[in-house]
């Protein structure tokens, strides 16, 4: 018979929508204790108050993984309260697709600010906790755009492949316990796509996403990746559909 997993303190950055909803709301399920973190804190604020409800423990914390010192903050908090953090899942992210002549520099600052700056941040808050503790996972959601470029994905991929380098370095330079993790999915059912403003990569898209996949499928992998042994390190998983080639 299968023991059951450990609860862990877990904390989820861009948990208002899509696979960070979705990874909050699997982790709960699972008996978990989730802070849920976003800027958009009316979202948070009422899943973690569905969850409550279902008997689930759940929090709701305000964090723009962008601004360091937030970010060290609400860490220290947690902390705190409940003695220690077990889990970081990286997953706040934007997909701001466009050609380079489209010259879209702000979207490029925006995308390197979240998807690389804001993951550093999460690593320099929480690494001192897990060596601390002598245990801790870090849990980075990447792309299958680090592992390949399209057309119109140039700078969100260069975002992707720097994710992807930090936490494969993070990994190899972590002492035993402290556990690293990188989810890189193909297309999937959010609203990412939704906030893309250049009318070329946003028709690009839209025809890209004719086959996807949940969220709840890329929360269901970091799941897994949890629940493993302490001794068993998942380094990466890339799921996409089955129609993605």
């Amino acid at each position: 018979m299968t023991a059951t997993p450990e609860p862990k303190v877990v904390l989820v950055t861009g948990a208002s929508s899509g696979i960070g909803a979705a990874t909050a709301r699997t982790l709960a399920t699972a008996g978990h204790h989730v802070i849920l973190t976003a800027r958009r804190t009316d979202r948070i604020a009422a899943l973690a108050s569905d969850l409550t409800a279902d008997r689930h423990v759940a929090e709701a914390r305000p964090l723009d993984v962008t601004d360091q010192a937030a970010f060290h903050e609400v860490v220290e908090d947690v902390v705190s309260a409940y003695g220690r953090l077990d889990v970081l899942v990286g997953n706040a992210g934007v997909m701001l697709l466009s050609r380079l002549d489209a010259l879209l520099v702000e979207q490029w600052d925006r995308m390197f600010d979240v998807n690389v700056r804001g993951l550093l941040n999460g690593i320099a808050a929480t690494l001192p906790v897990f060596r601390r503790q002598g245990s801790g996972h870090v849990v980075t959601v990447a792309s299958i755009g680090a592992h390949q470029v399209v057309e119109t994905s140039a700078i969100y991929s260069a975002t992707k492949y720097a994710a992807w380098a930090l936490t494969e370095g993070l990994r190899l330079e972590s002492e035993p316990g402290i556990r690293v993790t990188t989810i890189s999915p193909g297309v999937v059912d959010t609203e990412l796509a939704d906030h893309i403003t250049d009318p070329l990569a946003a028709e690009a898209m839209r025809i890209y996403r004719a086959a996807s996949i949940r969220p709840e499928d890329i929360a269901n992998a970091i799941a897994y990746a949890l629940a493993q042994p302490t001794n068993v390190d998942v380094n990466e998983i890339v799921l996409r559909p089955s129609a993605q080639r």
